[in-house]
């Protein structure tokens, strides 16, 4: 009732659980990784063992995922994840600004955090972000189809269940990645709330800060002329292709960390 009463009525945010905390008595920067749909922050684990010593991390679990709150009246929307990221920040206290590194519905939530939030972004890192178009068109196209496969998902969880449960055995996808039937009402109305209906793509358009985006070409679920769109449209984003699918993991490992460890050393040079 209380817990309700706060942050539903008084719109006080939730704090996140905070998976992965290093903290170096005098950091060069700070990391913020920020997971995907259906996983948590030690989706990250491989990367961060390849950062270096000198260097905050941080790492979420977001709102409706691993062990961070699920309340069942939440939005899951971009801007309420990114307020209880600023909230965890904050009791943090990291004032400081961070390099957020977003994987898939992570990068949308790391863009709504840039574009509310500008002064506490150094940079953003994308890696498989599901950017897609609203305009409306005669013929449809990859972003209309994505967008219908994805409301078949949430009409019919069930069916969905039976599907994760069979990528989580096979190993078709992060090992950290877990839908069951505790978490399913939080996974669909984050993937109807931040990608089915959102607005993460013109929102990039006016992006602030240096961002890199990282594309699997083998990427099902990233559609690859959004992103060159965007880079054409906004000279502050680079768009980096890797020969990769969605998740981070195995040779995506390896480009991420490269990728983290250039902006490292250009924001040592400033």
């Amino acid at each position: 009732m209380i817990d309700t009463l706060i942050h539903r009525w008084f719109h006080v945010p939730y704090a996140l659980t905070v998976r992965h905390l290093k903290r170096p008595k005098r950091p060069q920067a700070t990391l913020l990784f920020i997971h995907g749909l259906g996983n948590t922050g030690d989706a990250w684990s491989d990367v961060i063992k390849q950062m270096p010593p000198n260097v905050r991390i941080i790492t979420v679990d977001l709102l409706g995922f691993g062990d961070s709150p699920s309340p069942k009246w939440a939005l899951y929307d971009a801007k309420t994840q990114a307020r209880s990221v600023l909230a965890t920040l904050l009791r943090l206290r990291i004032t400081t600004p961070v390099v957020v590194i977003g994987h898939s519905l992570g990068s949308l939530v790391a863009i709504e955090m840039a574009k509310r939030y500008p002064l506490l972004i150094n940079r953003l890192i994308l890696c498989s972000p599901p950017l897609y178009d609203d305009q409306k068109v005669r013929l449809p196209r990859g972003d209309d189809l994505l967008r219908q496969m994805y409301s078949a998902a949430a009409d019919h969880p069930d069916r969905f269940l039976r599907l994760a449960a069979f990528a989580m055995r096979y190993r078709l996808i992060n090992k950290t990645f877990n839908v069951t039937t505790d978490n399913v009402d939080s996974y669909m109305a984050a993937l109807s709330a931040m990608i089915i209906n959102q607005t993460s793509l013109h929102d990039a358009y006016n992006l602030k800060v240096l961002t890199t985006i990282i594309r699997g070409t083998l990427d099902p679920v990233v559609i690859a002329k959004n992103l060159n769109r965007l880079q054409k449209l906004n000279p502050l984003v680079t768009v980096k292709a890797i020969i990769a699918g969605h998740e981070v993991k195995g040779r995506y490992v390896k480009s991420v960390v490269k990728v983290i460890h250039t902006q490292l050393d250009e924001i040592a040079t400033k």
